[in-house]
């Protein structure tokens, strides 16, 4: 049996550092250019070295991705930005163009190279073409059964690895190549400037009676026609750890630190137990599923990996995520006074009953004792975001621990 990698997404440094904390195997994250998350904070170069450094102390691997579909003008830049990679020692390079990763293979051919689920990788022809050139590894379409995935793997040779995305938003669009974005805006998916069309509410108006506009779908908040529910396979680890999957990739390179957390700590919680004991991941099913909804989401599917989704996978009223908490922000180091360093995400006040997450599986309700700012006064709450702040939880915390407010019962 293959023990399968969690890897984790990550929008900045200190949202790395909670990915490894919270139990991921490795990390993907953006560098500032030729990625798919332009919109993503992303790290610089020096960031990207000490996120490297804190995720190796902690036996964890980093994976950068350059995963644009380059035009002429990128290539140049590319080669740069790969020779600084090089310095910095990235465990491996997320490529969809093969250009790019030309590239890569002669600047840096110590550096592993994954193909990402861009590059349509649908069948196991594909995946031999890539070993054949040297890849480690190959992520797959989104669009893929299980059964496909189980024929992938008895055709490539053992080495090979398959990375699958098991958890998180879907694209509309085959394997992410859409061009609604680019039509609408000029903000181009495949350059990682993706307005997220999808999302939107849309009408039909028929060419002779202009300005008249139908729903598709008759409801009184509009029609979002190509509005996928969201991936998650927490209930399927057995069937993914059979298929022969190398590594189950989570979704989400710009959400916060307490959805990495959330998920990260849920999936790393059900396939310890399931390698385990298969009984014992069975036993904490409801723990898992309850955990997993306390992050923000769409409702749930499981895409493709039981054949074609049904009408039931899209969200036609709304394009709005369920929210069952707050985040307030990560506790950092503690001071003399028992207090914890926080940078605040959202407003809380002296008094308020909150809850802090911890990395294994404790969730810790506490009384807000005391809000002080940086210089040591008191307040009686915190209603800026991004202030620095030291706060009396009146419970010991320890560093990356996550804060969080309860919204609904």
């Amino acid at each position: 049996m293959r023990k399968p990698e969690l890897l984790v997404p990550a929008s900045s440094l200190e949202v790395l550092k909670v990915a490894v904390v919270f139990g991921a195997d490795a990390v993907y994250i953006g560098g500032e250019a030729f990625g798919l998350r332009a919109k993503a904070k992303n790290f610089s170069m020096e960031e990207i070295k000490e996120g490297i450094a804190f995720a190796h102390a902690h036996g964890v691997r980093v994976y950068v991705t350059a995963n644009i579909l380059a035009h002429n003008r990128d290539l140049d830049g590319v080669r740069a930005y790969f020779e600084e990679l090089k310095e910095i020692g990235p465990d491996a390079l997320i490529i969809s163009d093969p250009g790019v990763y030309q590239i890569a293979k002669e600047v840096c051919p110590e550096i592993e190279r994954h193909i990402s689920t861009q590059a349509n990788n649908t069948n196991y022809g594909t995946y031999l073409f890539w070993h054949s050139l040297g890849a480690k590894r190959v992520v797959s379409a989104r669009e893929l059964s299980l059964e496909e995935l189980k024929e992938i793997r008895s055709k490539i040779p053992e080495e090979m690895e398959i990375e699958t995305f098991v958890h998180g938003a879907m694209c509309i669009s085959y394997s992410g190549r859409c061009l609604l974005s680019n039509f609408f805006t000029g903000r181009d998916a495949n350059q990682g400037a993706c307005t997220h069309p999808c999302r939107w509410k849309y009408a039909v108006m028929e060419e002779s009676r202009p300005g008249e506009y139908f729903p598709v779908y008759e409801n009184e908040r509009g029609t979002y026609i190509f509005n996928s529910k969201d991936l998650c396979m927490i209930e399927h680890i057995p069937d993914l750890v059979e298929a022969g999957i190398d590594s189950f990739k989570i979704e989400g390179r710009m959400k916060t630190a307490l959805y990495v957390a959330t998920v990260a700590r849920t999936y790393r919680k059900a396939i310890d137990d399931y390698l385990e004991d298969p009984k014992l991941y069975e036993a904490h099913m409801d723990w898992y599923r309850s955990q997993i909804s306390n992050c923000t989401y769409r409702q749930f599917t499981t895409g493709f990996f039981y054949g074609k989704p049904s009408e039931e996978a899209q969200i036609y009223d709304s394009n709005t995520y369920a929210k069952d908490y707050t985040y307030l922000g990560i506790a950092g180091e503690r001071d003399d006074r028992g207090c914890c360093r926080i940078e605040q995400r959202n407003k809380f006040s002296v008094g308020e009953e909150i809850e802090i997450m911890k990395p294994d599986g404790e969730n810790r309700k506490t009384t807000v004792k005391a809000i002080y700012d940086e210089e040591g006064n008191p307040m009686e709450s915190a209603p800026h975001p991004k202030q620095k702040l030291w706060v009396d939880l009146g419970t010991e915390t320890e560093c990356f621990d996550i804060l969080r407010r309860r919204e609904i019962e």
